[in-house]
């Protein structure tokens, strides 16, 4: 036996001396000269009684030894268990409970608090940040290579905690093989190659920056620009010598507000992805017509990774997330029976296939809900499937609303708004209704200057679409509640404005 992942994201690299990750601070670790980091930190994670299987959670800063942690945690067979910065200590104590680690990583600032924490679970802690991060300091004097421990397609590679929008957040149990066969059909639809280099500015904690970009890199061997955060300052002088740059929409819309930002500064770029969050129509047409390049927008979940795509060659249409990865299965449902549903027909979209996760963790009754006897996993998300198969959203089950016994699907509202000019962006979400179930609100932004009223929204609304789908009232406000991917918080806005 082999250790899944590893063989085939890190060990292909052994002697590698093309570069690998170029950090903040300038400096450049070469494929091999990473992997000998990686086998330091692995040590060390051996050292901290970590074995096979167990949970290692993290919450540190993006540095090349986050990464190298990552790897060194394959190596040594653990679970890798990233937690997003933002969460307060109150949080983790929900998430270190639930994963009972056998180690936890934070930044050094928070040592103290998190070590409270783990006193409780008999975790130990070590830090990363700065120049006195116990772990880095403690792999410095560490052997450059590791023995690797035997881990097979099913066994776990990570716990990857949902958002918890609703309830409390669920562990998404990942395999080597979920991971792999997503890393290989994302680079090979993509074409990424090693000649390519990647503007990296997502974070780590999340699938999109973990799995879809620094997966795919490895697997290819292509360089990557290592940022810690998202910088338009950073990223404009990082383009004219990139090839790739995997973001969220509001990286697009933020390079698009400066006027630099230009056909001439991308003319070294080959693909722009977003994902996490949708993507409007107007910023698809605005980019175009700004650069030449047509984003790509793709669709995946934590339980998942990524599910459809749309093509590298051949029409990205805004609006859709393109076709199902190969080897992964799609089909669209009716929520409450389960059969298929003909094309053109709004329902579940489920989904099959080797990058399907194995469950919940320590919840067996959530998995049989979720997850069906023969494969196919409820998303939750609702969509349409066209007749040669490309795939809309249209939005989450939880977000459909009922309204006098009609279904109302919020999407279809939110394109005429956002469609009207002088309009930025607009949720429309559903509350409480003493009569009618649920009322419709739509809360919009407006674009800077415009004058619009919600008389206004109004007027044009009612031209559009049929009575039960008008809103029974428009709230203009500066922004949307977002989390830290970009997606719009729906349920902050039923909160704020339930009666």
């Amino acid at each position: 036996m082999t250790n899944t992942l590893y063989e085939a994201l890190f060990a292909p690299h052994v002697g590698n001396s093309a570069a690998f990750l170029q950090c903040d601070d300038g400096r450049t670790l070469s494929y091999d000269a990473f992997l000998k980091r990686a086998a330091q930190v692995a040590h060390v994670l051996s050292d901290a009684g970590v074995q096979p299987g167990d949970r290692i959670v993290v919450q540190a800063p993006k540095l090349s030894d986050t990464i190298a942690l990552y790897a060194a945690s394959v190596q040594a067979g653990a679970v890798y268990l990233p937690l997003n910065t933002a969460y307060t200590q109150a949080e983790l104590v929900y998430f270190i409970g639930d994963a009972s680690p056998r180690l936890i990583v934070c930044d050094v600032q928070d040592e103290a608090a998190i070590s409270e924490l783990a006193k409780a679970h008999d975790a130990r802690v070590l830090t990363l940040g700065g120049t006195t991060g116990s772990l880095s300091l403690a792999a410095n004097d560490k052997p450059e290579n590791y023995e690797t421990v035997d881990r097979g397609p099913d066994d776990l590679a990570a716990l990857l905690y949902t958002s918890g929008t609703t309830g409390r957040s669920k562990g998404a149990m990942l395999s080597h093989k979920n991971l792999l066969s997503n890393a290989i059909s994302l680079t090979d639809l993509w074409e990424i190659t090693d000649g390519d280099r990647l503007i990296h500015a997502l974070p780590v904690f999340h699938t999109h920056g973990l799995f879809v970009a620094l997966n795919t890199s490895l697997l290819a061997g292509a360089e990557v620009r290592l940022m810690a955060a998202f910088d338009l300052e950073v990223i404009l002088s990082e383009l004219p010598h990139s090839t790739l740059l995997m973001g969220v929409p509001t990286f697009y819309t933020r390079l698009l507000g400066d006027a630099r930002f230009s056909q001439d500064l991308v003319a070294s770029m080959r693909l722009f992805v977003s994902g996490s969050a949708p993507l409007l129509a107007e910023t698809h047409r605005e980019f175009e017509d700004r650069t030449g390049h047509r984003i790509l927008e793709r669709y995946g979940m934590t339980e998942t990774n990524m599910i459809t795509s749309n093509p590298y060659h051949g029409d990205r249409l805004a609006g859709t997330v393109g076709y199902a990865l190969p080897g992964t299965e799609v089909k669209i449902t009716n929520p409450e029976s389960g059969e298929a549903l003909p094309s053109g027909d709004i329902g579940m979209i489920e989904v099959r296939g080797d990058n399907v996760f194995q469950g919940y963790w320590k919840m067996p009754d959530k998995t049989a809900e979720e997850l069906r006897d023969n494969g196919f996993f409820l998303t939750g998300d609702l969509g349409v499937q066209s007749a040669d198969g490309r795939v809309s959203i249209v939005g989450r089950s939880k977000d459909l609303i009922i309204s006098g016994g009609f279904n109302i699907y919020p999407k279809e509202i939110e394109d005429v708004l956002n469609d009207i000019e002088g309009v930025n962006e607009s949720a429309v979400f559903g509350v409480p209704h003493p009569d009618f179930g649920e009322s419709v609100i739509a809360a919009v932004v407006l674009l800077p200057g415009a004058a619009l009223t919600a008389e206004d929204l109004k007027t044009t609304v009612e031209t559009q679409l049929a009575r039960f789908k008008h809103p029974r009232q428009y709230e203009i406000v500066s922004e949307l509640p977002r989390n830290t991917m970009g997606k719009v918080q729906k349920n902050v806005l039923r909160q704020d404005y339930e009666t």
